[in-house]
């Protein structure tokens, strides 16, 4: 009886202890974040919860295993052992790595609340992410290292891994010079301010808006939901256009080649009506004027503000098909055209010189 009592006692008490103390701890997390409600870190926490009874569980496990005096248990129990300070130490990771997301989401959170730059919070946003996965890989490393140190011999493959540290040090650098590249310029792209999440980019003639930004590549999501990924390298290397730069507001044109005779003054009417009407604009400014003229055209250009990207391309063609429609309705003689007539012979002596070379040559 006492075989059977024994492990049920372990398992059961293990089991329910790391039940209620999750439980307490969740309910603490509750009461807190319901006090401060300016602040999500307590209820950010709430996620770990998994993690932490794993851990919790593992932990108490661990410590009482020994104690179930089952056969089968005592005669693998360094086996056991191990197994169990495995995945501690991953349970362990996976605790901090959800820890350290929630303070780096609350922050975030908080700042992007408090600052009206949006050009700042993209700013914040790429940062974040970026350190959020330099915190995540650290812990990996630190995880995995902790586990192989567990296994007998390793100590003596440090020692030998150390003695050869430097030849290791320059044949990685030599295979892994892209790489690295490529990671330097992800720590430059994130705190040099150059791209960030949420910016509109024009890289390689395609117009898009960063997605994703890691340490080693960079993800354009175009206009045609097309996903554009390049190494991070390309942006501190190569030039590019960043519309975002400076604040997302933006200014763009229309040309429109018309006759001579087109209504400049009536068109300047139409323009501000249309743009009254135009829901992407932002009203800051406009304008229309003949900026070029040509022997059978003039151009005539449409100055429109929008406060993005996207609502400037639809304040853009808004302008260009009502204007054409308004033209073609009312002004159908302001659109180019071709004019072609009969040639003229030259006046006086030079029609007589002419006529009497043609008469020589017949």
């Amino acid at each position: 009886m006492e075989n059977v009592l024994r492990p049920m006692i372990v398992l059961v008490g293990s089991v329910g202890l790391t039940l209620l103390l999750v439980w307490l701890a969740d309910l603490l997390l509750r009461r807190t974040d319901a006090r401060h409600t300016e602040t999500p870190l307590w209820g950010l926490l709430r996620r770990c919860r998994a993690p932490l009874q794993v851990v919790l569980l593992t932990a108490l496990l661990r410590g009482t295993y020994g104690e179930t005096h089952i056969p089968a248990v005592e005669r693998n129990e360094r086996l056991i052992g191990h197994v169990l300070t495995l995945v501690l130490i991953a349970a362990s990771a996976w605790l901090v790595m959800r820890i350290a997301a929630a303070v780096v989401e609350s922050s975030y959170s908080r700042y992007a609340a408090t600052t009206r730059d949006p050009a700042r919070v993209r700013r914040v946003r790429t940062q974040v992410a970026l350190v959020q996965r330099i915190v995540t890989a650290i812990v990996c490393v630190v995880a995995a290292a902790s586990m192989l140190l567990t296994f007998p011999g390793m100590d003596k493959l440090g020692a030998s891994l150390l003695a050869s540290a430097g030849v290791l040090g320059i044949v990685a650098g030599v295979a892994a010079q892209s790489t690295l590249g490529n990671l330097f310029a992800g720590f430059q792209i994130a705190f040099g301010d150059m791209v960030r999440i949420g910016d509109t980019v024009v890289v390689d003639g395609e117009w898009g808006t960063v997605e994703e930004v890691t340490l080693t590549f960079l993800a354009v999501r175009t206009w045609d939901e097309r996903r554009i990924t390049m190494p991070v390298s390309y942006f501190t290397s190569k030039p590019f256009e960043n519309w975002s730069r400076g604040g997302a507001q933006m200014t763009g044109t229309v040309l429109l080649h018309l006759d001579h005779s087109a209504p400049v003054s009536a068109m300047r009417e139409k323009l501000q009506e249309i743009l009254h009407e135009c829901k992407a604009w932002d009203g800051r400014d406009w304008s229309l004027a003949v900026t070029d003229t040509t022997p059978n055209s003039m151009v005539v250009r449409a100055m429109v503000t929008a406060k993005d990207a996207d609502d400037l391309w639809t304040v853009r063609c808004a302008v260009r098909e009502q204007l054409i429609s308004w033209l073609c309705e009312h002004h159908a003689h302001a659109l180019p055209r071709i004019t072609t007539a009969i040639a003229v012979e030259a006046p006086g002596a030079y029609a007589e010189e002419g006529a009497s070379r043609r008469t020589g040559r017949d």
